[in-house]
């Protein structure tokens, strides 16, 4: 089958280094895998990584269209070059109208070029865009629209929103017009369903990792007791997320200071990067916690990071709207890596308290830190978790696997349609 995947959020640089690059990159990786041929069309190629399939990159909309679109939709008293922030936040959402508005030729004319006539359109959720709608009509291809946010809610919270309704009204139109919409939580789920998706439309499908890349080293598996999962040290407790205030670094280390003066010659690697980096690195200092906080590294990389963990730690903050599906703690537990969580969002369905990890109520510090003492104190269990954390990957999130039931089931769903 010939699959189109098709990203227009700006904000995501297929061959960059963040998680949402890496769950783009992934799922056309397991689409190629699956024996599909895959083009890639996105407005942001990015680097640092290959490419999952071959890929094109779209063009920005210059002033002039920008402009254009602004006069069409009649909006008026913004400057091209403002140096107000609500005014680049303006521009920059007319320019994903004005991209949206041409795409369905624009994309077409290049899909032409290549003789590509995409039988599937996968799309990642962007805001301002619902033409990938007209261009499966265009082509009388399925249509996939995979949800990983209420984006607008995200963006009107965390930055600026200018244009709220126009927005929502593409959002809309983008999702009912989809033959299957795939969230990655419940949450995420019922946000698609207050934009008018009917459940049976709705397919949650979390966060998966590539189960091979991740498999455990024989040392994982090894006979417990010599202390870290590479052997040879008192144990390392990893961390790898954003060291933003929602990640709960702050709250990790609160947790390993006591850790650290029970079990002396425990270490603490802390990987990702983030506004608190620099302040998690001074606070460790200075509470004397050995650690090591290198600061992002290439995801290729990530695995063999693992394997020096005993166990990962990801430390959320209670919160009400926690709709993520944590990629950190798949691979971690595809790594053989039994990883310690509170009880918030769609953690619960990830770890198995006392099988593939630990879990505490969200902000109990006491519970958190009991939780890596006891694994720490506890090879053989540790080891047994993390062979069970491994199998349950390979079963259950393993993009190939994911990515075939997603295909599969949008080609049932056109079938009824037609029926």
């Amino acid at each position: 089958m010939k699959i189109l995947y098709l990203n227009l959020d700006h904000g995501i640089p297929v061959l960059g280094q963040k998680g949402a690059s890496v769950h783009v990159r992934s799922f056309a990786g397991a689409l190629v895998k699956l024996g599909h041929e895959v083009l890639v069309l996105c407005t942001r190629a990015g680097e640092g990584n290959p490419a999952p399939a071959p890929l094109i990159e779209l063009p920005r909309p210059g002033e002039q269209a920008i402009a254009a679109e602004a006069a069409l939709r009649k909006i008026a008293g913004f400057a091209p070059d403002g140096p107000a922030p609500e005014d680049r936040a303006l521009i920059a959402e007319l320019g994903r109208l004005a991209l949206d508005r041409g795409l369905a030729a624009q994309a077409g004319d290049l899909l032409a070029a290549r003789g590509f006539r995409p039988d599937l359109i996968y799309e990642r959720h962007a805001l301002f865009h619902h033409a990938g709608a007209a261009l499966a009509d265009a082509f009388d291809a399925r249509r996939i629209v995979e949800v990983n946010a209420p984006l607008i809610d995200e963006q009107a919270r965390f930055r600026t929103l200018r244009l709220a309704a126009i927005a929502r009204r593409h959002e809309s139109l983008s999702l009912c017009a989809a033959d299957l919409v795939v969230a990655v939580s419940e949450p995420v789920a019922a946000y698609a369903g207050t934009c008018g998706v009917p459940r049976e439309r709705l397919m949650i499908v979390p966060n998966g990792v590539d189960t091979a890349a991740f498999a455990p080293p024989a040392e994982t598996v090894a006979p417990a007791g010599e202390g870290g999962a590479g052997g040879g040290g008192a144990g390392v407790v990893g961390f790898i997320g954003s060291f933003k205030p929602w990640h709960g670094i702050d709250f990790l280390l609160d947790a390993m200071e006591e850790v650290a003066r029970r079990r002396p010659g425990i270490r603490l690697l802390a990987l990702g990067e983030g506004p608190q980096l620099a302040a998690a690195r001074e606070r460790a200092a200075a509470m004397a916690i050995a650690s090591s906080f290198p600061g992002a590294i290439a995801h290729a990389d990530i695995p063999a990071a693992l394997a020096r963990m005993d166990l990962t730690v990801a430390p959320y903050l209670a919160q009400e709207d926690f709709y993520f599906s944590p990629l950190k703690v798949v691979e971690s537990l595809a790594a053989g890596c039994p990883v310690v969580a509170p009880r918030i969002g769609q953690i619960p369905e990830l770890v198995a308290d006392g099988q593939t990890g630990l879990l505490y109520e969200p902000g109990d510090l006491a519970a958190c830190r009991a939780a890596i003492l006891r694994l720490l104190d506890d090879p053989a269990g540790r080891h047994r978790m993390g062979r069970e954390a491994a199998a349950r990957a390979r079963r259950d999130w393993d993009w190939t696997r994911l990515a075939d039931r997603v295909v599969r089931r949008a080609m049932r769903a056109r079938a009824e349609a037609l029926a």
